[in-house]
């Protein structure tokens, strides 16, 4: 695995944490966690004239034509400002499936326009069971009428159309539904990222041929992998997260004076935040692994994907937990940002499969289940 950046990628390192260090406080992050919508529009617009929303869909459809890795790194800036958006949802999920179906129709109709920012699509796969598991999925998806709901949907209100994966005659299928179709609505969900999951009812939502998604019966085929690209970019973002934490922890060791001297002088503290930095590097070094062997189409790079999500969701958290510890006080008052991060944490570590099913599936692919 090559670890050197190349210029393009460094560039895109480099104009993420600019442009978010400029507009994406920890404060703004805040205010648009008590906000309805949770999103910001203006910075979304920002971000889609930089090529993100398109980053994964080719040249030729309008997008950047880019890569895995690629996601990797502009997810970990995202994790890193805590920025809130749809970019794992549309650019990466969504796209993926848009791809993987071929682009005909209406997918092949909406990916320059996802490109460009002025839609945004999500995906609705999770009932009841709350796993992210085809034999989960009892809604179903064909011609006719929609009637059922699906829950956790991430960013619904602020996105344009929606991917819904369900059971059809042939087996799972995936609909392509505009979010303004007749009888399809949005409630939004109290959760700790903010007002960004949502219910969706579908209440006689008509079906037509043309809204199915690749062949029908093809739609666990679609979704299976662009998941795994989902856990990888989540991995990636909560590495983000994690490494800020990271960084506001040596700060506070090195600003922070007890008995006459700064507590990263001791030698506990030393320890506390060299745990800190194993953490994050680890976690890293997974998350990065499996955006490369998603490039390369390695055999193994679902099961890569999987670890990484599942290792991340545990280490990252670690080091929230930590960083709060070597805080005291201050790490737990509304006032100072660690909260924020320690939430992204949470929040990414149930996202696109939780880790319990991420550990069943790196179980599997050891051969024990």
């Amino acid at each position: 695995m090559d670890l050197a950046l190349s210029q393009d990628q460094q560039l895109l390192v480099n104009t993420a944490r600019a442009l978010l260090e400029r507009r994406c406080s920890p404060e703004r992050v805040q205010a648009l966690a008590d906000d309805a919508h949770g999103f910001d529009a203006s910075l979304w617009k920002e971000t889609a004239a930089l090529g993100w929303p398109g980053l994964l869909i080719p040249a030729d459809l309008g997008g950047s034509g880019g890569s895995a890795v690629d996601v990797a790194l502009l997810a970990e800036e995202m994790g890193r400002a805590c920025l809130p958006g749809p970019f794992i949802a549309s650019a990466v999920v969504a796209t993926r499936m848009l791809l993987a179906s071929g682009a005909r129709g209406r997918a092949r109709d909406l990916l320059p326009q996802l490109a460009l920012g002025e839609r945004i699509c999500t995906v609705a796969a999770i009932e009841e069971d709350g796993r992210l598991l085809p034999d989960a999925i009892a809604m179903r998806v064909e011609f006719g009428r929609l009637a059922g709901r699906k829950h956790f949907v991430p960013d619904a209100r602020t996105a344009t159309d929606v991917i819904v994966i369900g059971r059809g005659p042939n087996g799972m299928t995936a609909a392509l539904l505009p979010m303004d179709r007749r009888g399809l609505s949005a409630a939004p969900l109290d959760s700790m990222a903010g007002h960004r999951l949502f219910e969706l009812e579908f209440d006689g939502v008509q079906a037509r041929a043309e809204d199915i998604l690749g062949a029908p019966g093809a739609g666990w085929t679609l979704a299976g992998p662009a998941f795994a690209w989902g856990a990888m970019a989540q991995a990636a973002d909560m590495v983000g997260a994690a490494a800020r934490v990271l960084d506001v922890a040596v700060e506070h060791a090195r600003s922070r004076s007890q008995f006459g001297r700064p507590i990263g002088s001791f030698q506990a503290v030393q320890h506390a935040c060299a745990d800190l930095y194993r953490d994050v590097q680890s976690a890293r070094w997974l998350a990065y692994e499996a955006a490369w062997k998603l490039d390369g189409g390695a055999p193994d790079a679902a099961d890569a994907a999987t670890t990484a999500k599942a290792y991340c969701a545990e280490a990252c958290l670690r080091v929230a937990r930590r960083a709060h510890q070597i805080m005291g006080a201050m790490g737990y008052s509304a006032e100072h940002p660690l909260h924020l991060f320690h939430k992204r944490i949470l929040a990414g570590g149930l996202a696109w499969g939780d880790r319990d099913q991420q550990l069943d599936a790196v179980a599997r692919s050891i051969g024990l289940a």
